[in-house]
């Protein structure tokens, strides 16, 4: 492993500084260039499963910024379709999905996917190839809850009520489709490594909705089953775990999961960031709509980042995945700001 790449030595929990800087959702639709591949793919499945395109729009951010670390472009309702789920994007929709049943979750097509995933694999494959030397390559999946809302509702919802409905009545059904999830979620993010990625992040974005027991059953069992399974084929790669609003229980997440790095939320202070950090690396985070809004709003969350956790451990990153009406002049001011800080 190369010993340029920063952002394995921040996992490893050391302090660099400047930190190694990226953010969620870089490759998106805040850049022109990413519109125009996008316009070309036809559609958003299309765009992730041709390796030609999924390269090129993964290497823009990088070409544009000089990021320290490329996340590969894809999605994380892959690994339903791959199961066998329909899965379609619409335009202002977001992704839909036929609700899955019951009786449908023991017919998942466990047969056919990795022949199903097999694009993204040889994506991974040639972003290794063609990224610089120092930059890191992060492969990722949904956390198995996250992924089941969406199976469940057939899309996204504001509190993912039918899926908390649907493992209040169906507990056994749900904890069996969680492990399904588990299991080939552990198995996708292998191959990726295998692939190439020299990090993996598991997102969990719909943690925040769930009381105690359910966030320990739905949310932490899942994630520390994927984290024992890559660490028996692969014990040093880097696993980043990303509970947005998990808030108070953030802690306990990366206790019971065994997590190597914490992405946290632009919600959680940072003085308990700085707690969390005693513990190893945190990955974080600046509220989105502050790259947004620019200037002094801007200039003074990512200065306060920088004085509470620069001494330590920290991958500096959004709070959750940029937005689409971000300015690139915004973006640019940031990274020069992080990129020329000092003590």
């Amino acid at each position: 492993m190369p010993k340029n790449r920063i952002m394995l030595d921040v996992l490893k929990g050391e302090a660099v500084f400047p930190p190694p800087l990226w953010m969620m959702r870089q490759a998106g639709r805040y850049l022109p260039e990413y519109r125009e591949t996008r316009r070309r793919a036809g559609s958003f499945l299309d765009l992730c499963y041709d390796p030609d395109l999924a390269v090129e729009v993964t290497l823009q951010p990088i070409e544009r910024f000089g990021f320290d670390a490329s996340i590969l472009f894809s999605d994380i309702l892959v690994v339903p379709h791959a199961l066998g789920r329909d899965v379609r994007f619409e335009e202002g929709r977001g992704p839909l999905l036929t609700p899955i049943s019951v009786a449908e979750i023991a017919a998942l097509e466990s047969d056919v996917f990795h022949v199903n995933l097999e694009p993204v694999y040889e994506t991974v494959r040639r972003l290794r190839a063609k990224l610089p030397d120092e930059t890191t390559l992060i492969g990722f999946c949904g956390a198995p809850w996250t992924v089941a809302t969406y199976m469940i509702a057939g899309h996204g919802t504001p509190d993912q009520a039918p899926a908390r409905l649907f493992a209040y009545r169906e507990p056994e059904a749900f904890q069996q489709l969680l492990k399904v999830l588990a299991d080939h979620s552990a198995a996708y993010l292998i191959r990726q490594i295998e692939a190439g990625a020299d990090v993996v992040q598991i997102f969990d974005s719909w943690s925040g909705v769930l009381d105690d027991a359910s966030f320990d059953q739905f949310c932490v069992w899942p994630v520390a089953e994927i984290v024992r399974q890559v660490r028996a084929v692969h014990p040093d790669v880097p696993i980043i775990g990303f509970p947005k609003g998990a808030g108070a229980r953030y802690r306990t997440y990366r206790q019971k999961t065994g997590v190597t790095g914490l992405g946290i939320d632009w919600t959680v202070p940072l003085a308990a960031a700085k707690d969390l950090q005693r513990s190893g690396a945190v990955q974080g985070n600046l509220d989105p709509l502050r790259l947004v809004a620019g200037g002094k709003a801007l200039s003074d969350g990512v200065e306060a980042i920088l004085k509470a956790l620069g001494d330590g451990p920290l991958i500096f990153n959004l709070g959750h995945g940029i937005t689409p009406e971000t300015p690139i002049a915004h973006v640019e001011a940031m990274v020069k700001q992080v990129r020329s800080a000092t003590r």
